[in-house]
């Protein structure tokens, strides 16, 4: 099972996101979800859906529950299906891999997340972006 730790973001892009990671959590995909932020919207969304509150990104690796981390900026709009290609994914032997968000439109594509070990992305300080980066343009994309 997968912990989320979402990026710093917009509180009503964060509100779409978490919607979207119930299915998630109804198949037992997603264990645990945390939010990074603050202020009182962000606060009552979390405390409405269970997920936690926290201040920073390397905070939330360090609190994470799961081995494996599914790092996902508030942007990203999951594409249908979603669930059920993460998880082929990680039946088929859990490797590192992007996760791709819907796009709008062929010019503008969607916000991307990372699927990371906890190990890996205790050393990224620098957040997503890094994380993104150190896996570099060959990493397994799902869609």
């Amino acid at each position: 099972m997968l912990s989320v730790i979402v990026t710093p973001g917009d509180a009503e892009r964060v509100a779409g996101l978490l919607s979207a990671l119930v299915p998630g959590v109804v198949e037992n995909l997603v264990r645990e979800v945390a939010v990074v932020g603050e202020g009182e919207l962000l606060h009552a969304l979390c405390e409405a859906s269970g997920a936690r509150l926290i201040a920073n990104v390397p905070e939330a690796v360090a609190g994470a529950r799961g081995e494996w981390l599914l790092i996902v900026p508030p942007e990203l709009r999951m594409a249908d299906g979603w669930v059920e290609r993460l998880a082929d994914h990680l039946r088929d032997g859990v490797r590192e891999a992007r996760l791709q968000g819907r796009g709008e439109g062929f010019f503008k594509p969607g916000a991307q997340g990372v699927l990371v070990a906890r190990s890996r992305a205790a050393s990224a300080q620098g957040g997503l972006q890094q994380l993104a980066r150190k896996l570099g343009r060959g990493a397994p994309r799902i869609r």
